[in-house]
């Protein structure tokens, strides 16, 4: 592997999207900071991608924890010295149930794994791009079909994708200084064990339930993979990949 690769770190890493953008950018040549909350799945991806050839480095995080996420990036800057792109994926949901009956403690867990963790990520990714040299690099923030329209009973994930895609904008606008590129990625419903309820129904705008078609997951990583890929003077601000038919143009 070239000490010269470009050096990227995925949060959210050991499963679902983050794991297939983490193993494809890996293929195509990325040295690789892997983070999440289990480490079992992250070291056993290091050790996949030993055997083939390609390094990669696990770091347990918890992108809720200032100390933790800062930590990351110090790992990150003592084993490769840079960092070029920053998938910031890790995100949960909440039960889908009307608000009134959701707690105060469901709805601080969601809005701090995915807004708070996505500033910290920032942050740190800010601190480390502005000062290495070359200097710059790239954040790819995965949003959401729900960065745009909610789903029924969805008010804290689709609050806190609403305002990751304000957080993108203002990452973008005040990364141009130190070229640093911020854009985003809105996905619907790649094909991920947290989407495997889609296949027999969810429920609808209109009261519905429906099951909804799914895509393979390797389009988003291909995607992300993409953006990752421009020349800094180039930017993806936002891009939407989902299932043709899934009903969202025209939802509600």
């Amino acid at each position: 592997m070239s000490s010269h690769a470009k050096v990227a770190l995925v949060t959210g890493a050991s499963r679902g999207i983050g794991k297939a953008v983490a193993e494809t950018l890996l293929e195509h040549g990325y040295r690789v900071v892997l983070a999440a909350r289990a480490i079992a799945p992250l070291e056993a991806m290091v050790e996949a991608a030993k055997a083939a050839g390609r390094e990669a480095l696990a770091v347990q995080t918890d992108v809720t924890d200032a100390a933790s996420v800062d930590a990351l990036f110090e790992r990150t800057r003592e084993r490769f010295g840079r960092l070029d792109v920053l998938f910031n994926n890790a995100g949960i949901g909440a039960p889908a149930v009307s608000i009134d009956e959701l707690s105060v403690e469901q709805w601080r867990a969601v809005v701090d794994t995915n807004l708070t963790g996505v500033f910290l990520c920032s942050r740190a990714a800010f601190g480390l791009m502005k000062a290495q040299q070359p200097r710059g690099g790239r954040i790819i923030n995965n949003g959401s079909i729900s960065a745009h329209a909610p789903r029924p009973f969805s008010a804290p994930y689709t609050s806190t994708k609403h305002a990751v895609a304000g957080l993108t904008k203002a990452l973008s606008l005040d990364g141009r200084a130190f070229d640093i590129a911020c854009g985003q990625i809105d996905i619907g419903n790649a094909a991920t064990d947290m989407t495997e309820r889609m296949t027999q129904g969810v429920l609808q705008a209109n009261g519905d339930l429906a099951a909804e078609p799914r895509i393979d997951v390797a389009h988003v990583a291909n995607a992300v993979l993409y953006m990752a890929g421009l020349p800094l003077e180039a930017n993806v601000q936002f891009m939407t990949v989902m299932a043709t038919k899934m009903p969202y143009i025209g939802r509600g």
